[in-house]
């Protein structure tokens, strides 16, 4: 099984930038669909992005379409969340996960089997 790991959280002001990495360890990605999620307090976990094996599809939440960029370098076994145009909404823990499921849609949370334990991205001024 493999285990996924966030990086790069933090507090960052409105209209700043954040880069989030997740690495996985034990089994390579490549087979796997990728995703990330968040979720804010007092909220459930919402889908973010999303982005096929071999990047072919990447797909994303309309709140954060045209900010956010999702990729991955299956070569690093690593996928990335480039979080530009920040704002206070964006608020949440953002969680890594993967897919084996490759025929249901990438946006589909219960399709995803394995989570990382997430990062805390605060937008602050």
């Amino acid at each position: 099984q493999v285990q996924l790991a966030e990086s790069g959280g933090g507090l960052v002001q409105p209209g700043g930038s954040l880069s989030l990495s997740c690495a996985a360890s034990g089994r390579t990605l490549s087979p796997l669909h990728m995703g990330w999620f968040r979720r804010a307090p007092g909220k459930e976990r919402e889908f973010v992005a999303a982005i096929t094996r071999f990047s072919s599809t990447r797909s994303y939440a309309d709140s954060v379409k045209g900010r956010f960029t999702i990729s991955r370098n299956n070569a690093k076994n690593t996928v990335y969340l480039q979080m530009n145009s920040l704002k206070p909404e964006d608020t949440a823990v953002y969680y890594c996960s993967g897919m084996t499921h490759t025929g249901r849609p990438i946006e589909m949370e219960s399709a995803y089997e394995y989570w990382g334990q997430g990062t805390q991205v605060t937008v602050s001024s």
